[in-house]
């Protein structure tokens, strides 16, 4: 009979664990539950966490986690792996989850169970992404429908609706151009080494080859035929000589004179290579050891991501754009506009900052040799004086070094009450975490121009090429740096309420933008809060790029930055939804709730009770 105190998830975990083990063929490893997002690493898997509820969709979801990590587990080997994986973005992507496909369809033909597990977590996936609702192929990610195409290639189900359709949408160009190779798939399905190069040679198919990098099979070819040659008269030599190990005197001078003959002709060689090349004019394109190497993508998530021209792109701070008695007027306006929520906002300020000083304050340890008396433990000394005096020590609660980065849209569709409210709510945040001992990051972004800037007029003046990429000029701003005091720079935030301020965004470039900012710093956890009303927008680059282009590029770096794990991202959608973009997300349909969103969102992230944090991620919209 379960106890009242009991969690009646328990049960339903244990097996779970050691039916992930079971399947993983490992005794040893380590499973665990978290609202953090689910993982895998050498000794052990985090699965989502099952709340006391045990709803259908946690039990499904964590069950088709377990699944796809133990058979990950099982079917995978990581040198293997790294031996064929490419070298760019979108070839790594297609290759990674092409060979996650793989172990799964090797899971659901010897385990036919695994494979529903699988597809309700999959369905809860494609469903959190929006699949079902994407129309054009340019909106579905291509490494997601190649995976798909394997997977139902390998067992023959059907997927869950929001997968089937990305498939779909995908498969006609993938079965034109690979369809050949695809052919090959059941032969080579238990093979990972096999698999991998069959992976390689969809993704040249599919028009990436040039992100291959070099062929490993190839190189070991290579490394054979210097082995063979190599002299082989060696031990022919040391066997005629009743098997002696040591070379004689006279043949290692043989072998310096040719050690030496060889570096002469080397020299030789490459002397006569520069009387050549003094005497041809050029070599071949692409030959000349000179030629400059490619530049840089502009995104780390998504290599083919292009921008026209980041000439007039700039980041500055706040007390840059205006002068200061500017910024002092804008900042009593803002406090003059938000004075009837200075209350409001205040509590739930106070109730962040006691939540946060709870988990500093100090603890004991009891039953301790020595330290200070422990007078509520007298007692039993006095009812048994043969029992020794027990004392206490006080202790420090683990506490990690944290730092929040607050990335304000700055919008012009945020205009009015919504970047109030943003403002006033950005500036008691961060007093409170000031006074918590957790540092603040204050970023705004947005254009520098209305449909399109400097750059759009180069590219006017360019004649127009076609896919440009981003024609506007970006414009990130830095109201407060992390370490700076808030006392300093408290007048920055008025600057929100110029006129002519709030233009267009550019939501991925800025996302990414502050994940570096992050990621420089020194602090153990990172915290990126982003504040936005909808999708990125922006008149001049929708205009002559693909109609998803924008918002395409926001989905690979939100991917980018979930998928390394060392920055936890959420958002708050003002009026618009964002969950269809962040896992961690809330929606507020009224404005005012922003403030509580907030404190809520960041004093569930900093909540050690685990239940507390599966509240968080459980909530997708405020009402």
């Amino acid at each position: 009979m379960t106890k009242p105190n009991d969690n009646p998830a328990d049960p339903f975990k244990k097996a779970l664990a050691e039916t992930t083990r079971t399947m993983a063929h490992d005794r040893e490893l380590t499973v665990s539950y978290s609202v953090d997002p689910p993982g895998m690493s050498s000794d052990a898997v985090r699965l989502p966490q099952v709340t006391r509820r045990m709803t259908r969709e946690e039990v499904l979801l964590a069950r088709g986690t377990a699944d796809a990590f133990a058979l990950r587990r099982r079917h995978h080997d990581d040198r293997t792996h790294a031996r064929y994986l490419p070298q760019g973005q979108m070839a790594r992507d297609l290759y990674e989850a092409m060979e996650t496909a793989r172990c799964e369809a090797m899971g659901a033909r010897e385990m036919p169970g695994s494979a529903s597990n699988i597809d309700a977590r999959i369905a809860v996936e494609a469903d959190k992404r929006g699949y079902a609702q994407i129309r054009e192929a340019a909106d579905a990610p291509l490494p997601a429908a190649a995976s798909y195409l394997i997977r139902h290639l390998a067992t023959g189900r059907t997927l869950p609706e929001g997968a089937q359709n990305v498939m779909e949408l995908w498969r006609g160009f993938i079965e034109e151009n690979a369809g050949d190779t695809l052919g090959d798939l059941r032969e080579v399905l238990g093979d990972q080494a096999a698999f991998a190069r069959f992976a390689r040679r969809m993704i040249e198919d599919l028009g990436y080859g040039d992100q291959l990098g070099d062929d490993p099979d190839s190189e070991d070819q290579g490394d054979d035929a210097e082995d063979d040659d190599s002299p082989d008269d060696a031990p022919e030599n040391a066997d005629k000589q009743g098997g002696e190990s040591e070379p004689s005197q006279d043949e290692d001078d043989q072998q310096d004179e040719q050690t030496q003959d060889a570096s002469q002709a080397d020299v030789t060689f490459d002397e006569s290579a520069d009387e050549e090349m003094s005497e041809e004019a050029e070599l071949p394109e692409g030959e000349a050891p000179l030629d400059p190497p490619p530049p840089a993508p502009h995104s780390e998530a998504d290599p083919g991501y292009a921008v026209f021209l980041t000439d007039f792109d700039e980041e500055i701070g706040a007390a840059d754009l205006a002068e200061p008695a500017e910024l002092e007027r804008l900042r009593a306006y803002l406090d003059q506009q938000l004075d009837p929520l200075k209350g409001a906002v205040s509590r739930l300020a106070n109730k962040l900052q006691r939540r946060l000083q709870a988990q500093q304050n100090r603890s004991w340890e009891f039953d301790r040799e020595e330290g200070i008396l422990d007078a509520g433990r007298l007692a039993r000394v006095v009812a048994n004086p043969t029992m020794p005096l027990s004392f206490k020590i006080e202790k420090d609660t683990e506490f990690r070094d944290t730092v929040v980065t607050l990335l304000i849209d700055n919008s012009g569709s945020m205009r009015g009450r919504p970047i109030s409210i943003a403002a006033i709510c950005a500036d008691v945040l961060a007093r409170t975490l000031e006074r918590c001992q957790v540092k603040v990051e204050i970023l705004g972004f947005t254009t520098r121009a209305w449909k399109g800037g400097q750059s759009r007029e180069k590219w006017l003046a360019a004649g127009r090429p076609q896919q440009p990429g981003r024609l506007n000029d970006l414009r990130h701003i830095i109201y407060k740096q992390a370490d700076a005091p808030w006392r300093r720079v408290r007048n920055n935030l008025g600057l929100m309420m110029k006129e002519g301020l709030l233009k267009e965004n550019i939501d991925g470039e800025a996302l990414e933008w502050a994940h570096r900012r992050l990621m420089a710093r020194r602090e153990a956890r990172r915290i990126l809060m982003v504040i936005s009303d909808g999708a990125p927008v922006d008149d001049s680059t929708l205009s002559v790029n693909p109609a998803s282009y924008l918002e395409k590029h926001l989905r690979d770096v939100i991917a980018m930055v979930e998928r390394r794990r060392a920055v936890e991202l959420l958002a708050i959608g003002i009026g618009h939804d964002v969950t269809r973009y962040y896992n961690r997300a809330v929606t507020i349909t009224d404005v005012e709730q922003l403030a509580g969103a907030m404190t809520e969102q960041l004093a569930a992230l900093f909540d050690n009770d685990p239940r507390a944090r599966a509240r968080f991620v459980g909530i997708r919209r405020a009402v």
